[in-house]
């Protein structure tokens, strides 16, 4: 092939990347844009959607400007969303009905508990999750619930709902797609893992129509074009899943047993199970990974609420770093953590805990902790809370993982990832181009539209940066993770006690 170009979009919790690459699956230009958090109560996390239809269009253009393109110069675009994040809106003006209540966001968690009590078998049965609060479904009751005279207008067929993949390839095609894929489906807490389709059951529990939500398509595909005044041209959508899917897919994790983790806000590991789900008895997600050419894959995920969040904290909130680079370079000055251990349960334990009420809390501090002692806490917390995850996957699978792939934006800091390898005892590796969420969209679109034949023929682009080998003693890597438990157990039902 001679010249073409190819663009991913990373919808992210805290900004949208765009991402170009050539026909060579190299970088040729990059747009970034941030959008806002609001915390309107303590619990409580919103985004503005219009203000992430900006910024996305934004980060589109900013990349096509970097690579020196046009947008008819991209072969195909690809989409992955934050997951669980969604709102309403109008079918007609556009308008969103109140923000988009976000993953993290724990103002349904009593609401969680009700529903566990009565129905959580079910639930876990066909979807492969926990009823928990962290999923979409309950957040679309609760706006359908709480904003005046969105049930009424959601049942006259006025409004729309869907995660933030839904919202804007409505809003990127020009009204014309209303759909979702697999992967992004299964995280709603309203999808059947075993028929594919929304369970008609678990929409009756939660009080949500079936009519407002979209129609749920492969993740790989011809699913449309944009129409949209600021590109200048169609551009085909060939793409779309939910962001570890697509890292997951970025990471070349083709095969039963390959695992990825993604260092964001939070941290999520996913290992491919292949064509069947693999159910959990220890606290792990059961997923669909993608879907495309008549075939489903499925994946474990052992998700982490908050970890690059909580260096985030460390600079905003305590103001102790002024980037988040500083806490690399403060941990590099002592030699341990000084006994100080930080569980930043800010919004909750997820896997494997599960824990809707567990609250933030650094323990362990004397009159000699220093402000490194808690830079490096925090970094260590990231790598205790991948290893529970890791023991977990391995015994849920059935599989000895040898490796994991490491991607995010945080892989860049040395120091977390040689602690990372050192906690888990096997080798982390961390790509040439860390973006991969981006990247994995781009390449479910360049397969969407025929320009790959083959798994391999994706695979073989793959590019090892750095590995990072383990180098402490199994007994003192369970000496720390032990001290670590302790204190993640005296933070448990911390917000009911």
């Amino acid at each position: 092939m001679s010249k073409a170009y190819y663009m991913g979009v990373d919808q992210g919790t805290n900004g949208t990347t765009a991402l170009i690459l050539n026909e060579k699956w190299r970088v040729c230009g990059k747009g970034y844009a941030q959008h806002q958090q609001h915390y309107p109560k303590p619990g409580w996390v919103e985004h503005d959607p219009e203000e992430i239809w900006q910024k996305t269009q934004t980060s589109i253009v900013s990349a096509l400007d970097a690579a020196g393109l046009e947008a008819r110069d991209i072969r195909a675009l690809g989409l992955a969303n934050q997951g669980e994040t969604c709102l309403l809106w109008d079918r007609k003006t556009g308008e969103p009905v109140y923000n988009a209540i976000v993953w993290q966001d724990r103002r349904t968690a009593q609401a969680a508990d009700h529903l566990k009590t009565d129905h959580e078998e079910p639930i876990r049965e066909k979807t492969g999750l926990p009823v928990d609060a962290y999923f979409s479904g309950l957040k679309i009751r609760w706006i359908l619930d709480n904003v005046p005279d969105a049930r009424r207008r959601a049942e006259k067929g006025e409004l729309m709902a869907g995660t933030l993949d839904t919202y804007l390839l409505w809003k990127l095609s020009g009204r014309a797609l209303n759909v979702t894929d697999p992967s992004t489906a299964s995280r709603t807490m309203m999808f059947n893992l075993h028929t594919g389709d929304w369970d008609r059951e678990i929409l009756d529990f939660l009080n949500v129509p079936r009519a407002i939500l979209p129609e749920i398509v492969d993740s790989s595909g011809v699913l449309g074009v944009t129409r949209n005044r600021r590109f200048g041209a169609t551009i085909p959508i060939g793409s779309s899943l939910v962001d570890q899917a697509a890292a997951l897919f970025g990471q070349a994790c083709f095969h039963p047993g390959a695992v990825k983790t993604t260092y964001g806000t939070g941290c999520f590991m996913l290992l491919n199970t292949g064509e069947a789900p693999v159910s959990s008895l220890n606290g792990l997600i059961t997923t669909v990974a993608w879907r495309f050419h008549g075939g489903t894959t499925f994946a474990l995920d052992g998700g982490v609420y908050i970890t690059g969040g909580a260096i985030q904290w460390l600079k905003d909130n305590l103001k102790i770093i002024q980037k988040t680079s500083d806490a690399e370079v403060l941990s590099y000055t002592v030699p341990d953590s000084g006994g100080v251990y930080f569980v930043p349960a800010f919004v909750g334990l997820a896997a494997p805990h599960w824990d809707q009420y567990a609250r933030g809390m650094i323990i362990g501090i004397t009159g000699g902790t220093t402000r490194a002692h808690i830079a490096r806490a925090t970094l260590e917390a990231i790598a205790y809370q991948v290893r529970e995850n890791l023991d977990v996957m391995r015994i849920d699978s059935g599989t000895d993982i040898k490796e994991m792939r490491a991607d995010g934006v945080a892989v860049v800091n040395r120091f977390l990832m040689q602690l990372q390898a050192d906690m888990l005892g096997i080798p982390v590796d961390v790509p040439v181009i860390k973006e991969t969420t981006a990247l994995g969209a781009a390449y479910l679109a360049a397969l969407g539209i025929g320009d790959f034949g083959s798994l391999e023929e994706i695979s073989a682009k793959w590019k090892l940066r750095k590995r990072y080998e383990p180098g402490i003693s199994e007994d003192e890597r369970e000496s720390r993770l032990a001290n670590w438990k302790k204190a993640v157990q005296r933070c448990r039902k911390w917000a009911t006690a």
